[in-house]
């Protein structure tokens, strides 16, 4: 490998480590206040900030923040995928335990991967479809339908896990014009029509944040467009099968943050899934790398 790609990719690894532990923080952030605050109003106030944040980055580099692009179709459907993706992982955050609905997650390139071969025809040979089945058999291990550690609440993140991965599939077929600022700004309005409508299907009045909430809020805001900036800069900056495996650090994150701060424990189905849906994306990672040879 030359000089320069290596370093490249060094580079795309640690900008994704980044982004993962910042969306772990997040995470943390938004559960922390969900006791205390309707998920509607969670969903627009963090909606809006990251909005203007990303409108701010926008103007800053000369980008329109309307054009013919941003009504296309895939941008359209993205929209549909990211409303139902953080309205449902945002429910699951504040219903289930940080470390489950973070594990579930880790199931969203798997998708991602089954998605690119049946919409866009990308060579995906039965070694990969098996690791996509053997995935999905270890997220069924960590909700355990029909046993009685089942939670159907556990359903949320696999539903927001749905939304995440039609998101990043759309994401793909989106008009190359649109800049990531653009496609952040667009991402975080679709955060406000979701936390809107569930608030007005919860029908619960808004209430008049506390400062620390303020400040939770902010944060989640702040780290939350951080991560995005990361990931987006991963996948610029290295190769993307060098990178994508370090999307799973997320994983020690998120549950490293909810057996420390938020008293989790973990189950050993939960450790066994988690093991399962990890070996299986690194596997698909290895096999498309070996297919491009």
């Amino acid at each position: 490998m030359r000089v320069g790609a290596y370093r490249d990719n060094l580079l795309g690894g640690i900008f994704m480590v980044g982004s993962m532990a910042a969306f772990a923080i997040e995470d943390s952030l938004i559960k922390a206040i969900s006791n205390s605050l309707p998920t509607g109003q969670i969903l627009i106030f963090f909606g809006l900030g990251g909005a203007l944040l990303f409108a701010a980055m926008a103007r800053l580099e000369s980008q329109p923040l309307f054009s013919a692009g941003v009504t296309s179709r895939p941008m359209l459907i993205r929209v549909v995928f990211e409303i139902a993706g953080r309205l449902f992982y945002v429910l699951a955050l504040t219903l289930i335990p940080l470390s489950t609905a973070t594990v579930i997650l880790q199931a969203t390139p798997l998708l991602v991967v089954a998605g690119a071969a049946l919409f866009f025809r990308e060579t995906v040979g039965w070694r990969r479809w098996g690791a996509i089945i053997f995935g999905m058999i270890g997220v069924v291990l960590i909700v355990q339908p029909g046993t009685g550690g089942f939670s159907v609440l556990s359903v949320l993140a696999v539903l927001g896990m749905l939304g995440f991965a039609g998101r990043d599939l759309a994401s793909r077929a989106a008009p190359r014009s649109l800049a990531i600022s653009i496609l952040g700004l667009y991402g975080f309005v679709a955060v406000v029509v979701a936390g809107a409508l569930f608030g007005l299907w919860q029908g619960e009045p808004f209430v008049v944040p506390s400062a620390d909430e303020v400040f939770h809020l902010f944060a989640a805001v702040v780290v939350g467009v951080a991560a995005y900036g990361f990931l987006m800069q991963a996948m610029r900056t290295g190769d993307v099968s060098a990178v994508t495996p370090f999307r799973y650090t997320r994983l020690l994150f998120g549950v490293g943050i909810g057996t420390v701060f938020f008293g989790e424990d973990l189950s050993p189905a939960m450790l066994v899934g988690s093991a399962i849906i990890v070996a299986s994306g690194l596997f698909i990672v290895w096999r498309g790398k070996v297919a491009v040879r």
